[in-house]
């Protein structure tokens, strides 16, 4: 064991434990919820923590040597994280050990980071860990930086790259519903409003209507990014960069900017982006807009598949598991109700994200640990439950064109389409015969005569825009 002090007192550190006091102390007071620290929140404080060690060994604050095995060490553990992104392993987190619900601003998680960083550092150099005489967690990997200007960025950059992966598997949803058009274009069927029969409609225009509206949460998705390209790095505390050189503050984001690839700017003012998070809640709005889309589609495709014998039974869902202890036979649609509890989660941390933004104070909001934790997680979920909805569900959806033939002839639905050419009076007529002589509303018009079934078929095509086969 090794003893680590600091204002508070002395802690013993395991010999091998990269972490130190700050982290250890943080793994205490903490609850243990059970859940980590986002890895692609990790992948970024990195990159941040790099671009400081860069510009400060550019400006001369560090010397070479020491910057080297900085940059180093920074590049191994983003190796880590990496392999635990890709789900080949999960070191990372013998290294990072505070729980995401921790209070403080985030600066838990910072010296976390600082101290792992320091002492992978120290061992490039053949020292000890712990040898902080040598490489500091504070003096050298925190030189320029606070807590306070290098988490808010670290989620920005985590949030772009999750927010173009959520955005990939919008493209993939729109492309799969795409094709579930072209295949159901034929296909024709009862609309319905209010649960109630309609006017005829095509199972391919209902799965084309529900294509647009992912297509259009993809290119809310792809406009959200510009929002968080504006980061307070180099704000340091409260946003006025003291203890930062002047030319570090000019020089940290084009250096960040190289190592993202993403075009950030220094926000125009510092002191509002480093007390500010409503940009989170503007996002987070967007992400939560494309989660009540799927799930509306979720509970369609719920309705259309009911039964499949007692209910609507129009379409066909992939049977995925038994769906009952008691009852042999029963197939649930699981995956879209796994899929409609994501997007209540998902809405539900809005809520929580905007409260969070809402209740910061002053120069600084405290409670942003848990709100990045909460985006992030809604980023993470709802990408993969996309993916999931799509190969498990939407991909392996089949028509039931014999049952939506008979639940639109058994319902007054055509008559809409007939008004045009024989008048809304001699059509409500028919409908109200067929409603006394219990027949269904088409065995009703044909028995008038008014008109034969190649006929009728035809007027549907043209009044409603469709092929029938």
């Amino acid at each position: 064991m090794r003893t680590e002090n600091d204002s508070i007192g002395d802690l013993q550190i395991p010999d091998n434990a990269a972490y130190g006091i700050h982290a250890l102390r943080a793994k205490e007071n903490f609850i243990n919820s059970g859940e980590k620290i986002h890895p692609y929140l990790i992948k970024a404080y990195l990159l941040v923590k790099k671009a400081a060690a860069i510009t400060n060994s550019k400006i001369g604050l560090i010397e070479q040597e020491i910057s080297e095995a900085i940059i180093d060490s920074i590049d191994d553990l983003l190796k880590e994280t990496e392999e635990t992104i890709k789900n080949r392993g999960a070191s990372i987190y013998e290294n990072i050990i505070v729980d995401p619900l921790q209070g403080g601003a985030g600066t838990s998680l910072n010296m976390n980071l600082n101290e792992v960083i320091a002492n992978y550092s120290l061992k490039k150099l053949d020292y000890n860990y712990g040898d902080y005489s040598v490489i500091h967690p504070l003096d050298h990997i925190n030189l320029s930086q606070s807590t306070n200007d290098t988490f808010p960025t670290a989620l920005k950059i985590a949030s772009v790259f999750l927010l173009k992966e959520l955005q990939e598997s919008y493209v993939y949803l729109q492309k799969v519903l795409q094709q579930k058009e072209v295949e159901f274009k034929g296909i024709i069927k009862l609309a319905r409003t209010q649960y109630q029969d309609a006017v005829p409609i095509t199972l391919g225009q209902e799965f084309a209507a529900y294509a647009q509206a992912i297509a259009r949460d993809r290119w809310r998705l792809y406009n959200a990014e510009e929002r968080l390209r504006s980061v307070n790095l180099g704000g340091t505390a409260v946003g006025n960069s003291i203890t930062a050189d002047n030319k570090y503050v000019l020089e940290v984001n084009n250096v960040l900017r190289r190592l993202t690839g993403i075009p950030i700017a220094k926000a125009e003012d510092l002191i509002d982006a480093t007390q500010n998070l409503d940009v989170f809640v503007e996002v987070h709005g967007l992400v939560k807009a494309g989660a009540v889309s799927v799930q509306k589609m979720c509970n369609d495709l719920r309705f259309l598949s009911s039964g499949p014998f007692g209910g609507i039974g129009e379409i066909f869902i992939p049977q995925r598991q038994a769906g009952s202890s008691i009852m042999p036979g029963k197939v649930n649609p699981v995956i879209l109700e796994n899929t409609i509890q994501i997007c209540e989660l998902v809405k539900g941390n809005d809520v929580v994200i905007t409260n969070l933004a809402a209740n910061g104070n002053l120069e600084l909001n405290a409670f942003t640990p848990m709100l990045a934790h909460l985006f992030l997680k809604s980023l993470s979920l709802l990408t993969r439950s996309n993916y999931n909805l799509c190969d498990y569900c939407i991909a392996g959806i089949k028509a039931n064109a014999e049952r939506c033939k008979q639940n639109l002839i058994s319902s007054s639905a055509v008559a809409a389409a007939l008004i045009p050419k024989f008048g809304y009076d001699k059509i409500e007529i028919i409908a109200k015969q067929s409603y006394l002589n219990k027949r269904t509303f088409m065995e009703e018009l044909l028995a008038s005569e008014l008109i034969d079934e190649n006929e009728l078929l035809k007027i549907l095509s043209k009044e409603i825009g469709i092929e029938i086969e």
